[in-house]
């Protein structure tokens, strides 16, 4: 099995497409139409949240010092280290390596994992100081302001609830290509998923990074 050689673009090609390269444009359009759907959902709720930052800027400052800067910093530079992981893993793919393929994307899937488990310890603990207001839940806020808290933790839990979803989408699709890579049935096809994945797992990083700043950041 090479190790060094370029991928042959060679490929199936499915009925509806005239070439290899027709294909993989079309796959990628896809994933920009897709994903631009998805930044329109982000796009409303962001802008919900500004909107309401203005306007109760300092009951939201307030409320967002209750959040635990350290463990979203964590998170940050786990996302930002799955980000270059998963880039690794399309370099390496193109290269024909399977091996080095397969564990990059190990790699992006433990960290992912990772962000997944500290974002569920993070509302575990604002759940035990009833900073939750969802499902019925009781809220108890400590401070001024409490109904503009709640609505900044109504927020808050919507944003990160978003996102910690399409992270799961995001791994499950990740586990999928893992195994394919492990098969290595078909070099071309599977570099195609692992860019295609790698553009949806871009968003999901860039997404985190607007949702700490907003969230964690802007507390002053």
């Amino acid at each position: 099995m090479p190790t060094t050689q370029p991928l042959n673009e060679a490929g199936q090609v499915a009925e509806q497409f005239n070439d290899i390269d027709q294909q993989v444009q079309s796959n990628l359009f896809g994933m920009w139409l897709f994903l631009s759907t998805e930044l329109l959902l982000f796009g409303g709720v962001f802008a919900g949240f500004i909107v309401f930052r203005v306007i109760h800027g300092e009951a939201f400052a307030a409320a967002a010092g209750h959040l635990d800067l350290m463990l979203g910093s964590l998170n940050t530079a786990l996302l930002l280290t799955s980000g270059l992981t998963m880039a690794l893993a399309e370099q390496l793919v193109n290269n024909t390596r399977r091996r080095a393929t397969l564990v990059m994307l190990l790699a992006t899937i433990a960290l992912g994992a990772i962000f997944i488990g500290i974002k569920g310890y993070e509302w575990y603990h604002e759940y035990e100081h009833h900073l939750m207001p969802v499902l019925g839940l009781p809220f108890e806020y400590p401070g001024e302001h409490p109904q503009q808290a709640e609505l900044f933790f109504n927020f808050y839990f919507t944003l990160t609830g978003l996102h910690g979803f399409h992270m799961l989408v995001g791994l499950g699709l990740l586990s999928v290509i893992a195994i394919l890579t492990w098969r290595w049935r078909d070099p071309p096809r599977i570099a195609r998923q692992v860019q295609i994945s790698g553009l949806y797992w871009a968003f999901v990083d860039v997404l985190w990074i607007v949702v700490f700043s907003l969230l964690y950041l802007l507390r002053s």
